[in-house]
C-alpha cells in the first residue's frame, strides 16, 4: 500500500527524500547530538549511537535549550542534518537554526508539522516530502 500524508509546512526546503527516523523520546539537540556528526550523544536517550544525517527525522518532543538553533545550524554546515524534520508541536528555537541557515543562503532541510500520533504511519523504509508537504511512500 502507498502511504500519502500531508504534513504542516514550518520552514519550507527542497523536495527529499530518506529513510524514517522516529525518535522513541524527545531530545535536546544541545547536549543530545554531536554537531559535527550528527550522531545522538546523550547516554540516556534510547536511540544513544544513531545518526540523525540524511534521515526524515520525526520528533515526538525537544528538550528545550535555547543552544539548540545553532546545533542544528551546525548539523546543515557540516552536511550531517536529517534531509527532513516532522515535529510534533513547533520549537521555535530549533527551528531558528533553519531561518538562520536560509538567511546564510545554506540548503537545509525542510521542517513540517504532524500529530505524534501519525508517526506510526510513517514506519517505511524510505518517503519522499514534497514542497507542499506531501509525504509519500
Amino acid at each position: 500500500l502507498a502511504t500519502r500524508i500531508e504534513a504542516k509546512v514550518l520552514i519550507a526546503g527542497a523536495e527529499c527524500s530518506g529513510p524514517v527516523f522516529v525518535l522513541d523520546e524527545p531530545i535536546s539537540f544541545w547536549g543530545g547530538v554531536d554537531p559535527s556528526s550528527g550522531t545522538i550523544i546523550d547516554q540516556r536517550h534510547p536511540q544513544c549511537g544513531r545518526s540523525v544525517g540524511g534521515t526524515i527525522l520525526c520528533l515526538p518532543g525537544t528538550i528545550g535549550s535555547s543552544s539548540a538553533s545553532s546545533v542544528l545550524l551546525e548539523l546543515v554546515r557540516a552536511g550531517k542534518a536529517p534531509a527532513a524534520i516532522i515535529l510534533d508541536h513547533p520549537d521555535a528555537i530549533l527551528l531558528l537554526g533553519l531561518v538562520v541557515a536560509e538567511q546564510l543562503g545554506w540548503a537545509h532541510p525542510p521542517a513540517l508539522q504532524l500529530p505524534k500520533t501519525e508517526f506510526g504511519k510513517l514506519q517505511l523504509a524510505t518517503v519522499k516530502i514534497s514542497n507542499q508537504g506531501i509525504i509519500t511512500g
